[in-house]
C-alpha cells in the first residue's frame, strides 16, 4: 500500500505524541501495530524519553495486550518497568504470562520480588515453580514448559479430541500430544493430524508412534538446540532421570539459545571471552577488559616466542637481507590460510555436517586444497620475485618452496585443531582466528629459515 507508514515513521510519531503529552492518541496509534513492534517501540521511548514515558504507555495498553507486549521485552526493561508498577500489576502480569515465560521473568528480577511474587500463588503452584528455577542454567529443564496436552493410551479418538478442545488454548502447542503411562512415563506421541483423520471410535493405542525423540531435563541447551536443526522439530518433549514426562521444549523457545550460542562462539572465534546475554553498550569498561585481555596476553606471548625464532636465524638474515622482506608474506598468507578452514571446520561441526569420525577424510581433503592453493600462489609469487623484484633464483625458489610447505601445513593445522579441541572437550571455536595465526607464524618461521638455511646452505 503506498500510504501505509514504515515502523520508523510510526515510532517517530508516537515519541512525538508522548513527548507532547498526548497520551491518548499515542496509545491509539501504538494499539495499531504488533505486541513484538510494541515490545521494540517501548524501548526505544525509554532510551529517548525515559521509563517514566514508557510506563504510562505500558498501563495505558489492555492488559492482554500489556502482557504479551511484556513478554517480549528485554531483561533491563523488564525490571525497570517491574521497579515502577505497583503489586497488583505486577502479579496479574506474572498470573497470564505463559508459564515459561514466567519462568524467564521470575529468574531475572530480584529474590526479595520472587519472593514476594511465590507469597501469593498457591502451595502447588510455587512448589511447581521452585522445581523449574532449580533446574541448571543452560539446561533443558530451564526451557521447558510444563502446558502440553497429555494422552492415555487408552483413550479413543473421541475422548482425545474432547480434552484437546477443553485444554488446547492453555497448551504450549497442540500438534503434538504426548502418551503417557499411569506412572507419568512417555511411551509414544500422536500427532493432531492422525487424530483428526483417524475413526472417532479407534484407540489412541492404535496410533501410537513409540519411535520418538526426547530430552533429559539435565542435558545442555546447546545438544538441545542441535536436535531442533537436525530433526526440524516444533517440540520436544522432556523427561526425568526416571523416564517420566515433565514438560516440553518448543521451537520458539529454542530461537534464543540459537542465537546465544552463535553469539558466543563468534565471540570466542574472535578472542574475546563469553559476555553471556549483555549487549555491547550495557557492558562496563572493565568487563570489556577482563573479557579481551587473557587473548591478547596469550597472543603477545606467542608473538614473543616468534620474536626469538626470528633472532635465532640473524646471521641468516644478514647475509641474505632480502629474505626479510618475504617474511610478513609467508606469515600472513599461512594465517590467512589456516583460519580459512579452521572456520569452515567449525562451521560444519556446529551445523552437525561434520563429526569426529570425519577427521581423516577431512585432513585428506585439506591437503589436496592446500597443496593446490599453495602451489598457484607459489607459482604467481615466483614470477614476480623473479621479474618484479629482480632477486636471485635461490631467493625465489626458497619462498615459493616455503609459501607451498607453510599453505599446506597451515591448512591441515587449520582443518584438525578444532576437531582435537571438540575431542578432549574444548570449545572448537577457540581454535579459530587468534589461535591459528599465532600458530601458523610460528610454523611460517621455522618453516622458512630452515629451507633458506638448507637451500641457500648459510
Amino acid at each position: 500500500m503506498e500510504n501505509e507508514k514504515t515502523f520508523e515513521e510510526i515510532s517517530a510519531e508516537i515519541i512525538a505524541l508522548l513527548d507532547a503529552k498526548k497520551y491518548i492518541r499515542a496509545r491509539d496509534e501504538i494499539l495499531k501495530i504488533n505486541e513484538v513492534d510494541t515490545a521494540e517501540l517501548l524501548e526505544e521511548i525509554i532510551e529517548e524519553l525515559g521509563i517514566e514515558y514508557a510506563v504510562i504507555l505500558f498501563r495505558m495498553l489492555p492488559k492482554d495486550v500489556s502482557v504479551e507486549v511484556f513478554s517480549y521485552l528485554p531483561p533491563d526493561d523488564r525490571l525497570a518497568i517491574i521497579n515502577v508498577i505497583t503489586d497488583k500489576e505486577l502479579k496479574y502480569i506474572i498470573d497470564e504470562l505463559d508459564f515459561d515465560d514466567m519462568i524467564d521473568v521470575l529468574e531475572e528480577l530480584p529474590a526479595n520480588i520472587v519472593d514476594k511474587i511465590l507469597e501469593k500463588t498457591t502451595k502447588e503452584e510455587r512448589k511447581q515453580i521452585n522445581t523449574f528455577l532449580n533446574y541448571p542454567d543452560r539446561s533443558a529443564g530451564s526451557l521447558m514448559t510444563p502446558d502440553y496436552i497429555s494422552l492415555q493410551k487408552g483413550m479413543t479418538v473421541e475422548a482425545a479430541m474432547a480434552h484437546i478442545k477443553r485444554v488446547g488454548m492453555d497448551s504450549e502447542t497442540i500438534y503434538t500430544c504426548y502418551v503417557k503411562d499411569q506412572g507419568r512415563k512417555l511411551i509414544g506421541i500422536v500427532s493432531l493430524r492422525a487424530l483428526v483423520i483417524a475413526d472417532s471410535d479407534a484407540r489412541v493405542a492404535d496410533m501410537l508412534d513409540e519411535d520418538m525423540v526426547y530430552v533429559n531435563v539435565y542435558d545442555d541447551q546447546e545438544d538441545v538446540s542441535e536436535m531442533f536443526k537436525k530433526y526440524g522439530f516444533l517440540a520436544i518433549p522432556v523427561v526425568d532421570n526416571e523416564k517420566r514426562l515433565v514438560g516440553i521444549i518448543t521451537v520458539d523457545d529454542i530461537f534464543g539459545v540459537i542465537e546465544e550460542e552463535y553469539n558466543e562462539d563468534f565471540e570466542r572465534m574472535a578472542g574475546v571471552l563469553d559476555s553471556g546475554d549483555a549487549e555491547y553498550m550495557d557492558i562496563g569498561v572493565f568487563k570489556h577488559v577482563w573479557n579481551r585481555l587473557p587473548w591478547l596476553i596469550f597472543l603477545m606471548i606467542s608473538a614473543m616466542v616468534t620474536g626469538s625464532i626470528i633472532r635465532s636465524f640473524e646471521v641468516l638474515l644478514s647475509n641474505v637481507i632480502s629474505l626479510a622482506v618475504y617474511l610478513p608474506l609467508l606469515m600472513g598468507t599461512g594465517g590467512n590460510s589456516g583460519s580459512q578452514t579452521a572456520t569452515l571446520v567449525i562451521r560444519g561441526m556446529a551445523v552437525g555436517n561434520l563429526e569426529l569420525r570425519d577427521a581423516l577424510r577431512v585432513l585428506w581433503k585439506e591437503l589436496r586444497v592446500s597443496i593446490t592453493i599453495g602451489f598457484i600462489l607459489s607459482c604467481l609469487n615466483f614470477a614476480k620475485i623473479l621479474l618484479l623484484d629482480r632477486e636471485s633464483l635461490v631467493v625465489a625458489a626458497t619462498v615459493c618452496i616455503s609459501m607451498l610447505v607453510i599453505v599446506t601445513m597451515a591448512k591441515c593445522i587449520g582443518g584438525m585443531l578444532p576437531m582435537l579441541a571438540k575431542r578432549v572437550g574444548i570449545d572448537p571455536a577457540l581454535m579459530a582466528a587468534p589461535m591459528i595465526s599465532s600458530l601458523t607464524d610460528l610454523v611460517s618461521c621455522i618453516t622458512y629459515f630452515s629451507l633458506a638455511t638448507i637451500v641457500l646452505n648459510t
